[in-house]
């Protein structure tokens, strides 16, 4: 390991499945490299609400001890791939079972197979850039998926997430001229998606959506298969249905007959931020940057306050994009 490292890191620990009170700060060794793996120096990380059900026991497949974490933003610190990914480089990187099946980026450093880490030139500040990676990415992913065009009225379902807030700021700036439609659970926080970019708002009042008729064209679906059923109830003939996010918690659609449930003539499709396409990320990241896209997180901690963030995260005070600095 390079002398500039240092041996060990502060990183937070989940032992066991529980409430935030369990992502603990502890001393760890800092990993070290190993064939087609590169350390990454962790700057900042963007919290996902996947994160809130691993650390509540909800992720099977994740074994405890673990240190979570899907996404960062940071620089090369020591590397295998020297032409690709030297030392200094500034990268980001999502998914690919970082935090579950391995540790994760909520350490000062992280070990990533090569493959993962994606070089990117951007001048954004680390706390910024770390909102783009998993929630802006989705979130674009989804927007070409649903073939929006001027004078379609998309609803979005579960617009207070960081998703839904930048897939708000993406489509204003994309495709000009569409009525942006949010669903929210509390009347009393209509306000906070009408500020954020969208014309109108409807309650999601235990799954079923308060709206008559199918005056949807397009919906980009954010709870998941929770309440997908319902959503197509509301999209009109041809409409396109893009299932996205699982914010319900529930992760596979019972009693779903595509014939009957889809809008007549309609289609269904869905996006998943693991399916990475590193000039995609990069031409995002440039789009952002150069059209002036807003997409500062609405919540930055440092990590020693990971706790506080994940409380606010899944709260119901907690909207749009948190991020845990150094």
């Amino acid at each position: 390991m390079d002398d500039a490292i240092p041996k060990t890191m502060r990183a937070i620990v989940v032992h066991e499945a529980g409430e935030p009170e369990v992502l603990r700060l502890e001393e760890r060794p800092v990993p070290a490299t190993r064939p087609g793996w590169s350390l990454v120096r962790v700057r900042a990380r963007g919290l996902n609400h996947s994160e809130v059900f691993t650390r509540q026991g909800l992720s099977p497949s994740v074994a405890f001890p673990r240190i979570l974490g899907i996404e960062c933003v940071g620089e090369v610190a020591a590397t295998t791939d020297p032409s690709r990914l030297p030392v200094g480089q500034r990268v980001v990187s999502i998914m690919g079972e970082m935090g579950r099946a391995f540790d994760g980026s909520y350490a000062d450093y992280v070990l990533l197979p090569n493959a993962q880490i994606h070089p990117v030139e951007s001048s954004l500040p680390c706390e910024v850039l770390a909102a783009v990676p998993e929630t802006c990415y989705t979130a674009y992913g989804s927007l070409l998926n649903l073939r929006l065009e001027a004078g379609q009225t998309v609803l979005v379902r579960g617009a207070t997430s960081g998703v839904g807030m930048a897939f708000a700021r993406l489509a204003r700036s994309m495709a000009p001229g569409l009525r942006l439609v949010g669903t929210t659970r509390s009347a009393s926080r209509a306000g906070l998606l009408l500020d954020a970019g969208y014309d109108d708002t409807v309650l999601d009042v235990d799954g079923a959506l308060q709206v008559e008729g199918r005056p949807y064209q397009r919906a980009f679906e954010l709870v998941g298969p929770a309440t997908l059923k319902d959503t197509c109830r509301h999209v009109a003939e041809g409409g396109i249905v893009c299932s996205t996010g699982q914010l319900g918690g529930v992760w596979y659609m019972e009693d779903f007959d595509p014939i009957v449930d889809l809008p007549a003539n309609g289609f269904l499709t869905s996006f998943y931020s693991g399916n990475v396409d590193e000039g995609r990320l990069a031409g995002l990241i440039g789009y952002v940057e150069e059209m002036g896209v807003d997409v500062r997180p609405t919540a930055v901690f440092p990590l020693e306050r990971m706790a506080d963030a994940h409380r606010l995260l899944g709260s119901s005070k907690g909207y749009g994009k948190v991020v845990v600095t150094e």
